[in-house]
């Protein structure tokens, strides 16, 4: 009894220690005391995280615009605890008039929701009643689950697709993107226990690493696109269409796998009345589909270090982007591979479907087209592909936390984007599109700290902090560590918690791990605080031989930022200084040889863009 008890009060006080340093809420702190997490950025010796094995068959009615489907889950509770109760999640029911939103709907977005027709758990049946269900349903169980137990749920269900097309619904009359279509359950963690977050439409998943065997049932001349690999193309193609697919999987050529003639003319899918289109994908944390009858299906393929991975898409004819989607997704996915993360893109297949989100899922992106600017609409293809790392990969949770997705992706998406358009354009698309909007409102809602939930946000606070303020963020530690390093500790952080469930801490205190240093003044600065960009020259003085300079920084946060020195005959040095600078103090001084008057001296943080400009130069 000493014994564990000395363990629980050490324990106590490195967590007080650390607490001291970094906000931990008392969710997270209770995680640390049952040892399923770790001080060091690791997964505790108690660490769990619980499961399924989903089966799932699906028909689609084009016709009345009908999903329906049966499922069996194999649940495995790995947890510690007895379930009395079970979390099932549907998040399109956000469609319900009576569902929570965090905006308006239109007529058309609105729909009855979902139906379940039947539902039993280890074999015994519940009764429910879906007017009572929102996008998640806490059923009270007769038995409970018990500790490391494999549980058997079986639901047969149907829902209307919404007539007005966002991340999922009715694209047009004969195209169709179902995402978020079958319930679900909710995850049980180790520090929240059963995740009942309503989902509003804005806020996005926190889902299980699960495997999937599914069929979508269509009527012939449909395609069906999906996660995961198709098991059945010789069921489903007809000869000539399934020659180029098979061939598409091992080759670099682009290959129009169904043409617009072949599909006017019905020579794509089988001609039986109906076909089962049969997919497989393993340890992924959704599965999702789309159908049509008239896009167009393109594909190839690109070799990695260990296998080749199939780029599809498909799209309305003619549409001038999605033309190049197969070769953008191609070098995004190497490139990804390759420099930034550097981690080889960890599924089979990656398909690009046109349609109205911008919005990511496994293994394929729901994007809008826009074809009269090919840079924006290929940085929308780059930033969708990055989510594959975060959180597909990583499984964070992204509804309470988005910004450990989405600050991470719009950093990928500035750094390929430099590869692709150079640094000048690339510099003025990102500032344009990302940077300005937040820089310039001065706002308070601008200014919350990272760390707030997002759950807890909205609207331009939501914004900022999901994905520009986090960007900077990643981008200034980059610059702080040096690029090896920083690759170094991001995949110490990427191989640490992949297939898992990291929170912020976790990811805080793998990353001081694996860069052999304690970041917490970082962390402090960038996602505990109400900074923002903002610096200023406080005074020039030559003296003699040497600028005397002092910076401060008026807005807090920890940023890069260059000294471009220009003299009387108009020449200019530049010396750079990284966010080092800032770690102990607000203001700092720094002597600079100069061998000719100078004519002034200006600070540029690039895209760092500066809240009061006007006083980054001092003219002599």
């Amino acid at each position: 009894m000493r014994t564990t008890l000395t363990s629980l009060l050490l324990l106590f006080f490195s967590i007080q220690i650390f607490a001291q340093q970094l906000y931990i809420p008392r969710n997270i702190a209770k995680a640390y005391e049952k040892n399923t997490r770790s001080l060091d950025g690791k997964p505790g010796k108690n660490y769990w995280q619980n499961s399924g094995d989903y089966t799932i068959d699906f028909n689609v009615n084009p016709i009345s615009k009908v999903v329906s489907g049966n499922e069996t889950i194999i649940y495995s509770n790995n947890s510690p605890d007895e379930l009395k109760s079970v979390v099932i999640r549907f998040v399109n029911n956000v469609h319900k008039p009576t569902s929570p939103r965090a905006g308006k709907a239109s007529p058309d977005f609105l729909s009855e929701g979902l139906k379940i027709k039947s539902l039993s758990i280890n074999g015994e049946n519940y009764t429910v009643n879906s007017e009572d269900w929102e996008t998640f349903y806490d059923l009270k169980l007769n038995k409970a689950l018990l500790p490391n137990s494999k549980n058997t749920i079986k639901i047969e269900w149907e829902f209307p697709l919404s007539k007005e097309s966002g991340r999922e619904g009715q694209i047009d009359e004969t195209t169709f993107f179902c995402a978020y279509a079958y319930p679900r359950i909710s995850v049980y963690d180790d520090y929240n226990g059963w995740d009942k977050l309503p989902h509003n439409g804005r806020n996005e998943f926190y889902n299980d690493f699960s495997n999937y065997v599914v069929s979508v049932t269509v009527p012939r001349n449909y395609v069906v696109y999906a996660t995961g690999i198709l098991q059945n193309p010789e069921e489903v193609l007809q000869p000539g269409v399934l020659k180029k697919f098979k061939y598409s999987l091992k080759s670099n050529q682009v290959i129009h796998v169904a043409t617009k003639d072949e599909i006017q003319k019905q020579k794509v899918t089988k001609q039986n009345p109906f076909n089962t289109w049969k997919f497989k994908a393993e340890n992924i944390t959704d599965f999702t589909f789309g159908l049509s009858s008239t896009y167009v299906w393109d594909a190839s393929s690109v070799q990695l270090k260990s296998k080749r991975v199939s780029t599809q898409a498909t799209y309305n004819a003619g549409t001038a982007d999605f033309e190049k989607y197969v070769e953008w997704e191609k070098y995004s996915i190497k490139w990804f591979s390759e420099n930034w993360p550097g981690i080889e893109y960890p599924f089979p297949t990656m398909t690009g479907f046109q349609g109205f989100a911008d919005m990511e899922y496994p293994m394929m992106v729901n994007d809008t087209a826009i074809p009269d600017d090919f840079a924006d609409s290929r940085q929308t293809v780059d930033h969708e592909i990055a989510h594959t790392y975060f959180p597909f990969m990583m499984g964070t949770n992204e509804a309470r936390y988005a910004f450990m997705d989405e600050g991470w992706v719009t950093a990928f998406e500035y750094l390929i984007g430099e590869a692709e358009n150079g640094k000048a354009f690339n510099d003025k698309m990102f500032t344009d599109f990302r940077v300005k909007k937040y820089i310039n409102d001065p706002s308070t809602e601008q200014d919350q700290p990272i760390i707030s939930m997002s759950t807890q946000l909205s609207g331009i606070g939501y914004g900022s902090n999901a994905y520009i303020k986090p960007a900077f963020a990643y981008l200034s530690l980059k610059n702080l560590l040096g690029d090896e390093l920083f690759k170094k500790t991001l995949h110490y952080y990427m191989n640490t918690w992949k297939g898992k469930h990291p929170t912020p801490w976790d990811f805080f205190y793998s990353m001081n791990e694996g860069s052999g240093q304690n970041l917490n003044w970082f962390w402090n600065n960038w996602f505990f605080s109400n900074n923002y960009i903002d610096l200023k020259i406080d005074s020039a003085v030559v003296s003699g031989k040497n600028l005397n300079l002092t910076v401060e920084n008026a807005g807090g946060f920890a940023i890069p930022f260059d000294v471009e020195i220009t003299d009387q005959d108009g020449k200019v040095s530049v010396k750079h200084f990284t966010p080092e600078v800032w770690k102990n103090s607000r203001s700092f001084t720094t002597q600079i040889e100069v061998n000719q008057k100078l004519k002034s001296v200006k600070i540029d943080g690039g895209i760092f863009m500066d809240y009061t400009p006007n006083d980054n130069l001092y003219t002599f």
